[in-house]
């Protein structure tokens, strides 16, 4: 590497991120902390050993281009007999060591990597991934010799269809800087058990870690304050409850008003009066999660969830893979146990699924010998998305017509990390983890109501004696 003039000088924050020793590092969370830059360069780190060779992805190839173009200024600056081959995307350095570009368009894609070894892995916007392909990448991140250390460094900003996940495994699960421990065990052949610990963390960045960039365009922080609310609120300051692209943007859950149930969909749990209904929802799942989900009704149509059976592994979106019968009689020990449902009536909505009996018994029917009971759902996808969004919408007083408590965790993980699709952009994406909002909306369209009355805006009358610009006068009359 040429010592003469350094060919990158890192800015405090990128620096932070690169000295960290923890197997998983996620650097991110806003626009314009020089992420890719950071994750570019370190896979420099180890090119002087011969059998080193790293992987830096993004999901589309031609989402690549930008991370090739920094390589090209980057890596020929640091070691100028280094080629690239635009066939391969792959650079090839002196010693012999390699850094390949690649991408990963479809989960099925990932077979491209299968027998591959890469002592360093990259993923840049973590959040464009699910949770599958990432974790599939750990069986790659290997060592191609000896010497080599083995690590996995990822980028994002809130938003996508990896958001859930992705918050979950760095954000949600502890404060930024701390370093977060994983406990793992395994048996060897002759049946010696291990233990051992896998360390990752979050490393928060914005433009404002970013002087370098400041310098260069002082206007984009005011182009990213001018961005609508959700991008702004992602972009500009990481927040990741609020992203462009999510479905259920009227989603709040602010523990300060648990017991007052206003401006809030999550409240404190309390026991629901005897003369309230109660409505069992179900989306069958096997290797996806299952999802049941039970619902009071109140005197005004208003719906609380109040119990959830969420079948899913310690892994995001895989589920347990319990037969019906094992489901049913779960289902019948918490209605046995739980005060809120002991004696009561309910009625099951289920996935129309489940009552599929082509060339074998359907679902629904072995479930009914252990005597739980669905009636079919209506599995109208925009009508019932959209009687979410009316529940979920506040009136004057801040209440809305669908309350969760907060105990159904599930519920509050999943439901507002969902994305609209990028083909049927009027539809969730599937792909997503979708399972706990197909229960709901199958209760939802069992019991409908109306959009709320979204009235006028009031609009002060124009006066040509007003002192307000030109600009303003235009957007009265224009009516915007």
């Amino acid at each position: 590497m040429t010592a003469d003039k350094p060919f990158w000088k890192p800015q405090p924050r990128q620096s932070a991120f690169m000295r960290r020793a923890e197997l998983e590092a996620l650097f991110g969370g806003a626009a314009g902390g020089g992420k890719s830059d950071a994750i570019v360069i370190e896979a420099l780190r180890q090119v002087e050993i011969p059998h080193y060779k790293a992987l830096i992805l993004r999901k589309t190839f031609p989402q690549l281009s930008e991370l090739v173009e920094k390589s090209m200024n980057y890596y020929k600056r640091a070691y100028p007999r280094a080629t690239y081959n635009s066939t391969s995307h792959t650079w090839t350095f002196p010693s012999g060591a390699k850094i390949v570009f690649g991408s990963l368009q479809y989960t099925k894609d990932r077979i491209k990597y299968q027998g591959h070894a890469y002592d360093y892995i990259a993923f840049d916007e973590l959040t464009h991934f699910s949770w599958e392909e990432y974790s599939y990448l750990f069986s790659r991140n290997r060592p191609n010799g000896p010497g080599t250390r083995v690590y996995i460094r990822a980028t994002a900003n809130p938003g996508g269809i990896g958001h859930g996940w992705v918050k979950d495994r760095f954000i949600t699960v502890g404060p930024p800087m701390k370093t977060i421990w994983q406990d793992v065990d395994w048996s060897t052949p002759d049946g010696v058990k291990h233990e051992s610990r896998l360390s990752r963390i979050f490393v928060p960045s914005s433009v404002f870690d970013n002087p370098a960039l400041l310098e260069n365009d002082p206007m984009y922080v005011q182009r990213l304050a001018a961005l609508p609310t959700l991008e702004r609120e992602a972009l500009l300051y990481g927040n990741w409850d609020s992203f462009a692209g999510q479905v259920f943007m009227e989603w709040r859950n602010d523990p300060e008003h648990y017991t007052d149930r206003t401006h809030t969909h999550v409240v404190a749990p309390f026991r629901i009066p005897d003369s309230w209904a109660v409505i069992r929802g179900f989306d069958w799942g096997y290797s996806r999660p299952f999802s049941v989900g039970w619902y009071a009704v109140d005197h005004d149509r208003r719906m609380y969830r109040i119990r959830e059976l969420y079948g899913c592994t310690d892994t995001p979106n895989q589920g347990v893979k319990w037969e019906p019968s094992r489901v049913a009689r779960e289902i019948k020990r918490i209605e046995t146990e739980d005060p809120n449902l002991k004696n009561k009536r309910i009625r099951g909505i289920a996935d129309p699924a489940v009552f599929n009996n082509s060339g074998q018994e359907s679902i629904a029917s072995i479930m009914e010998r252990e005597r739980v009971y669905w009636d079919r759902g209506d599995h109208a996808r925009i009508d019932g998305k959209m009687q979410l969004h009316n529940r979920l919408a506040f009136d004057e007083e801040g209440l809305p017509m669908l309350y969760v408590f907060e105990t159904c965790k599930h519920f509050i993980r999943t439901m507002p990390a969902l994305v609209y699709d990028q083909i049927d952009v009027e539809d969730v994406d599937t792909k997503g983890e979708d399972h706990i909002y197909d229960e709901c909306r199958y209760v939802c369209m069992e019991n409908p109501i109306a959009a709320p009355e979204r009235k006028p805006e009031k609009r002060k009358p124009y006066s040509p004696l007003d002192t307000a610009d030109d600009f303003t006068r235009y957007r009265y009359f224009a009516g915007l």
